[in-house]
């Protein structure tokens, strides 16, 4: 494939729960797909938190793969991932020329809900303001 093809970016994102086997099978059909000339780069993100529920699951394996590819390519891809079991949500991005090449590994997810109770445990509780007392006339009736 030329070099002149577009660079895409493909997250796919595999359902954890699904077997070893099924999952690495939709990876080898999705790397057969692109062609080796094609592929640029293969990252595995392993299995990261998802922001939201997808499909009762709170999980998912990740996979980032950057390729060339013409349109023909994307329709394959399209319609495979559409449509395997193991897949539980897939992304192809064109990327502009010059995007640089993303981190060799990914940076570790934010913990979400967590609060680290030592550092605030460390710090002493600020003294609380003194109240104004305000002197209400009594009512007389």
């Amino acid at each position: 494939m030329p070099a002149a093809d577009p660079l895409y970016d493909l997250i796919v994102m595999l359902d954890s729960a699904s077997p070893e086997e099924q999952r690495a099978k939709v990876l080898a059909t999705v790397e057969q797909t692109i062609g080796s000339a094609g592929l640029v780069n293969t990252q595995d993100w392993g299995v990261r938190q998802t922001a939201y529920e997808i499909g009762h699951k709170t999980d998912a394996e990740y996979h980032l793969l950057q390729f060339h590819g013409v349109r023909e390519t994307l329709e394959k891809l399209q319609r495979f991932l559409k449509f395997a079991d193991a897949v539980t949500r897939f992304r192809i991005i064109k990327l502009k020329p010059g995007t640089p090449a993303p981190p060799t590994t990914r940076a570790e997810p934010r913990p979400t809900g967590i609060v680290d109770l030592s550092a605030a445990e460390a710090a002493p509780a600020p003294e609380p303001e003194p109240v104004a007392t305000v002197a209400v006339p009594a009512d007389d009736a």
